[in-house]
């Protein structure tokens, strides 16, 4: 019952990034796609201090201790962010948010192979591969 609550709550994440992409997409065409971006990470980090503020359970000064490459999370953010609202504008969301979904996977999947980051090592099958082709197929089918 766990592992149901989640899969849930993963699925919550990913539709609330079809809206993230929408508005920042809209926001976007009225302000600039990286005026929204940067209008996106600031009311976002805003919340997440207050979530810490109240909520935080860790030790945020270890973010001092960590190897450096570990704190390249909040750039490739900046990254995935900034490109995903300038794709809404061109291509809309349903394109944009299905290409996002076939890239994470596909670099999930390696990511896995070859345990990168100290994930799990998940080696790399017909299962993946055909998950990926079907992906890529299903991104001709929503054009």
């Amino acid at each position: 019952m766990k592992s149901f609550f989640i899969y849930i709550i993963a699925i919550i994440a990913g539709m609330s990034l079809s809206f993230e992409a929408a508005i920042g997409g809209t926001l976007g065409k009225t302000i600039g796609e990286l005026e929204s971006t940067y209008y996106i990470f600031i009311i976002g980090a805003m919340a997440t201090f207050l979530l810490v503020l109240f909520f935080g359970k860790g030790d945020i000064v270890q973010i001092l201790k960590v190897p450096k490459w570990n704190l390249l999370g909040g750039m490739l953010g900046v990254v995935y962010l900034a490109l995903l609202v300038i794709s809404v504008t061109l291509i809309g969301v349903g394109v944009s948010v299905t290409s996002v979904i076939i890239g994470q996977i596909m670099m999930s999947i390696i990511i896995e192979h070859f345990g990168l980051f100290g994930s799990t090592r998940i080696k790399f099958n017909v299962n993946r591969l055909t998950a990926i082709v079907l992906l890529i197929a299903s991104l001709f089918l929503i054009i």
